[in-house]
């Protein structure tokens, strides 16, 4: 082959390799524009008045933003005690999930017992049931045990582990060495020190991507707080802005300015830990023998 032809070649799959990379930054700055644009307008709407919500074109710079609209929802609604509420069940939801899900996972790794395998199967298969399935259950189970109108539903059950997070935390736990264990015994640690001082620090990324999962759900979720709670005081964040919208949905500047004030936390989330949820959320993949 001439160097003529070799050069021809390599020209011709620079260019297209070139065109391949603009045409994949098209897509993804496509996708940004697509998911980015309800979160514009909600935040646009969110600085009109009332009347301009709807107008045609859409106007999407506030020609006077109205910031007082972010004052008045917390005058017109108890949004404080809907923050109060969703950080508690949040924080506690999610230190159960975490924990929980970390002691089951290092015993379905790293210690032997007969049926462990099993048990795991067992496990796995909870995770292809639909959650809608056990509603009915867990809300009959629920009220007899008295807990309706309280968070009790909302934060004990994620106090017994949460299967997709073993999985998470297995998958990363059975990359470690079991050198490290046995190295542990030797020196007299048992299993709970050695799960607490070598075990927890080397899943960190793991642990991370978990508990950002965890957070997430807890502080969207609507379903569990409509079925078990009922006074207007123990409204979570997700159920404070239904009833709100249900009361004043003419009213679709503050709705959205409430909505902007639920998303800000989120937001603030992803961005602080975005490496460490990428990182343990690719790891925990990673791991297995």
């Amino acid at each position: 082959m001439s160097s003529h032809s070799l050069s021809g070649r390599l020209q011709s799959w620079s260019f297209r390799r070139q065109v391949g990379k603009v045409l994949l930054h098209i897509l993804l700055l496509s996708l940004v524009v697509m998911f980015m644009t309800p979160l514009v307008w909600m935040l646009s709407t969110s600085l009109k008045k009332n009347g301009e919500v709807f107008i045609t074109p859409i106007q999407w710079l506030p020609s006077d933003p109205q910031w007082q609209n972010y004052r008045e929802i917390f005058e017109i609604l108890p949004l404080t005690s809907f923050i109060k509420n969703t950080v508690y069940v949040t924080i506690l939801a999610t230190l159960g999930n975490t924990v929980s899900s970390l002691i089951v996972a290092y015993s379905l790794s790293r210690l032997r017992w007969k049926g462990r395998e099993a048990v795991f199967a067992v496990l796995m298969a909870t995770m292809m049931l639909p959650g809608i399935v056990v509603l009915v259950p867990q809300f009959i189970m629920f009220f007899h045990v008295g807990w309706m109108d309280t968070f009790y539903p909302l934060i004990i059950p994620n106090w017994f582990g949460n299967s997709f997070y073993i999985f998470m935390l297995r998958q990363f736990m059975r990359g470690l060495p079991l050198e490290l264990d046995e190295a542990a015994r030797i020196d007299g640690a048992n299993s709970f020190r050695i799960l607490w001082q070598l075990i927890f620090p080397a899943c960190k990324p793991a642990v991370t991507a978990v508990m950002i999962f965890a957070g997430m759900f807890h502080y969207n979720n609507f379903m569990g707080p409509l079925l078990y709670l009922s006074s207007n005081e123990k409204f979570t964040l997700p159920l404070g802005l239904y009833w709100y919208q249900g009361r004043y949905g003419n009213f679709w500047h503050l709705v959205m300015a409430a909505s902007t004030v639920s998303v800000v936390p989120l937001i603030v989330l992803f961005f602080t830990a975005q490496r460490h949820f990428v990182q343990g959320f690719t790891f925990s993949g990673m791991g297995g023998r």
